[in-house]
């Protein structure tokens, strides 16, 4: 049976409410011993004098879903997790919010480490999300994804 995309977005920051939520969610699931996460956070970065106050996120939002979907099915065959999540921001969110959470969860810590660095990177290098910088100014920059 194929699994259906899931929509990775969430409107603004992602609340430590959604992180508890996410987590709580998994304690009747008894065959998990390891969780690893991941929490992208926006940095006030100094950038010619002037400061970061916010990112703007859009996305290819049809396109970002499938590869991530395809992300996730790739780490389950080459990964003995559990289960995997991945949200990411769309719009504003400030210095000091988290705009990405990766969740993977698995029998054994060092699956879900090496999990993990895998989904993220993956999607940092092949996820169609741009970032515009806000500064203090009013001004921005498109923010090279690295």
């Amino acid at each position: 049976m194929k699994k259906s995309i899931k929509n990775i977005f969430v409107e603004g920051a992602i609340t430590p409410e959604k992180i508890a939520q996410s987590i709580a969610a998994h304690q009747s699931k008894t065959g998990i011993g390891a969780h690893d996460i991941f929490l992208g956070q926006v940095r006030a970065d100094e950038i010619e004098g002037k400061i970061v106050q916010a990112i703007e996120f859009t996305a290819q939002i049809e396109m970002a879903n499938q590869i991530c979907h395809d992300i996730k099915e790739h780490t389950f065959e080459r990964h003995p997790i559990h289960c995997m999540h991945i949200y990411h921001s769309i719009g504003k969110v400030k210095a000091g919010e988290i705009c990405i959470f990766v969740f993977v969860s698995a029998a054994h810590r060092t699956t879900v480490f090496n999990a993990l660095q895998e989904v993220v990177n993956e999607i940092k290098a092949n996820v169609p999300i741009f970032g515009k910088e806000l500064f203090e100014d009013e001004t921005h920059q498109w923010k090279e994804n690295k």
